[in-house]
């Protein structure tokens, strides 16, 4: 019956052959076979899609049967097309959301990361059909979104399906949702690594290989599915040499400035006309007409802001766009794709962004030095990229695999990463994040070293638990654990005590609750290995207590017995709930706590102010 202290060093060596780097099980290799076909599937939706807006693209503004990804402005059209077209496509995405499903409102990836985080990652079949369809409709009328954020809902309500008709748990169909999310997107820019990095910064939550390697995949097999079908090459090729000095990476500091500015500004944007939308006294099927109405009237100034724009975008990278239609661009574009969208229409944010951002930096090329063509447009472009989405790594990538000027890959991070500072510094939450909080939920996208992964049992539990042999009553037991002297207050607030035999090895456990309601029923006399419960849950001092926390909250306790690794009957310590949390204190003392490390020796420090020439003499 003794007490101890919280065990701070170990006298042998800790057994750790059951810890790895990373948690892996064998069925892995099952959900990445199940993820190959997803991301094939996810590749041909991708496809159809991007035909599909082509084709109705084709047939309202150029009056011709056409599967061609076209935009429209390109030569003269009818200004009640213009005006008209979107309006009449707002209206069919608002029926389709009244009377299909609500879901398909918006810009994918907010709806993909609300169907992971709060949905068990369930999507329902009808999404699958009518995303696809409502975004084709809603650009190929002129709608100035990406195709892409739709896809990345298509293709994850595929993965989502296809898991839901096997036996899976929550996280592999959350698994099998990403990989087709992110296949989809891999196969609609032909960016496998941009689409991962997606996937990893933005849907998965975790970084683990059973998640990755199923992702990478379904990526790695979408990618090659397209290839026949659209293309191996870089969607936006940019030619001609790089010139870069100092001075242009001290600009592109300036220029991801900038971005993350305009980051902010289009964000804004999005969320104050969805909240001007709320205020309408009509049903809010009627308010994607409506934000096609803004788009029309947006396509009468400047037509070429109208569709997906990839001609645009292009035209931005190789730097054979003018002045003109640049502020065009800048203003009209950043305008009727923020009110529109906050409309609750269907589309998506990369190419919008893609073609914001282009314009924001050729523009700055007319300022800055000459380092190459397009140069300045694709520092802005991932600048604004990483601001809105606030993944500067993913904005990197793409800019990168876009274009495949790897010579800027240095000039890109800076730029990202600048506008990333200048977006989480200034703004809460992203244009991806804000919608899921205004229906009452938080996200955080921080991710760290959780520090119940890094501190074993051994090291916070108290060695030497109060224990009871099997034959002393209930009533002693009880009295034991009712005084007020600080080592029986310590003894009362263990409430669990372990049962052993004349030889110390426990048999079982008793709570001070039964000690309690033995005296109160008059059996103060009953023996504690009576009323000793023999099911134990127990830890293992070599345990990290990340496990020690599942184990509890699987079996609904606060507290359990730890015992040798060796011998599983002989105790050897208590650990509580509250001993968990010195992982936690330990974590906020190294987030808080500051301490000058090393110091100037005073001998050197006063040889420094003895002669100001510098001579010791």
């Amino acid at each position: 019956m003794t007490s101890g202290e919280p065990l701070g060093a170990q006298t042998s060596i800790r057994d750790v052959s059951q810890l790895g780097d990373f948690t892996a099980t064998p069925r892995m290799i099952t959900i990445t076979a199940l993820a190959l076909p997803v991301g094939a599937v996810s590749a041909v939706v991708a496809w159809t899609l991007l035909r599909l807006i082509g084709l109705i693209t084709n047939v309202v503004f150029y009056d011709r049967l056409d599967t061609r990804l076209v935009a429209p402005g390109v030569g003269h059209h009818n200004p009640a097309v213009l005006l008209l077209a979107p309006v009449i496509g707002g209206l069919v995405v608002g029926l389709m959301a009244r009377f299909g499903s609500e879901k398909i409102r918006g810009h994918g990836m907010p709806e993909a990361i609300e169907a992971i985080l709060l949905g068990g990652s369930k999507v329902q079949p009808r999404v699958a059909v009518l995303k696809p369809v409502s975004a084709a409709v809603a650009i190929g009328t002129g709608g100035p979104f990406g195709a892409e954020g739709p896809i990345i809902m298509t293709g994850g309500a595929i993965g989502s399906l296809f898991a839901q008709f096997l036996k899976m748990t929550a996280d592999e169909r959350k698994t099998l949702l990403v990989a087709g999310a992110a296949a989809g997107m891999a196969a609609t820019f032909n960016t496998p690594f941009a689409a991962l990095m997606l996937a990893v910064e933005l849907l998965l939550f975790e970084w683990r290989p059973r998640s990755y390697v199923p992702v990478a995949a379904a990526v790695a097999v979408a990618t090659i599915v397209r290839h026949p079908m659209l293309g191996s090459g870089p969607l936006f090729p940019v030619t001609g040499s790089l010139h870069i000095d100092l001075g242009t990476y001290a600009l592109c500091v300036v220029s991801g400035i900038c971005a993350g500015l305009l980051a902010i500004v289009a964000t804004v944007l999005v969320y104050a006309a969805e909240d001007l939308f709320h205020r309408l006294p009509i049903h809010w099927m009627w308010w994607p007409a409506i934000g096609g109405l803004i788009i029309g009237v947006g396509g009468l100034i400047v037509p070429q802001a109208l569709g997906v724009g990839y001609n645009i975008i292009g035209m931005e990278l190789d730097g054979s766009i003018g002045l003109g239609l640049v502020v065009g661009i800048l203003v009209v574009k950043t305008l009727i794709w923020s009110l529109s969208l906050g409309s609750g229409t269907s589309g998506g944010v990369l190419a919008p962004m893609f073609m914001i951002g282009g314009a924001l930096g050729t523009l700055e090329a007319h300022i800055f030095p000459a380092v190459g063509p397009g140069f300045w447009a694709l520092v802005a472009l991932a600048g604004v990229l990483g601001g809105v989405m606030r993944s500067p790594m993913t904005g990197v990538v793409f800019a990168l695999e876009l274009t495949h000027r790897w010579g800027a890959l240095l000039p890109l991070l800076i730029g990202a990463s600048t506008a990333y500072a200048v977006s989480v510094l200034l703004l809460r939450r992203s244009v991806l994040t804000e919608k899921i909080a205004r229906r009452g939920y938080h996200l955080s996208r921080e991710y760290d070293v959780d520090p119940m992964e890094i501190l074993f049992v051994g090291e916070v539990m108290v060695e030497g638990p109060l224990t009871f042999t099997g034959d002393v009553p209930a009533g002693d037991a009880l009295a034991q654990v009712s005084g007020t002297d600080p080592q029986t207050v310590l003894y009362r607030r263990q409430m669990l005590y372990p049962v052993v035999d004349q030889a110390g090895c426990m048999t079982g456990v008793v709570t001070r609750t039964q000690l309690e309601s033995a005296a109160n029923e008059k059996r103060d006399d009953v023996a504690v290995g009576e009323l000793a419960l023999t099911d134990v849950v127990v830890a293992d001092p070599d345990e990290i207590l990340r496990v020690v926390v599942a184990r509890m909250a699987e079996h609904a306790v606060d507290r359990m017995p730890v015992v040798d690794r060796h011998d599983r009957r002989r105790i050897v310590g208590f650990i509580t709930v509250t001993m968990l949390l010195a992982a936690r204190v330990r974590d906020l003392e190294e987030a808080s706590h500051s301490e000058r490390v090393l110091k100037v020796p005073r001998r050197l420090a006063a040889s420094r102010h003895a002669r100001p020439d510098g001579d010791d003499r």
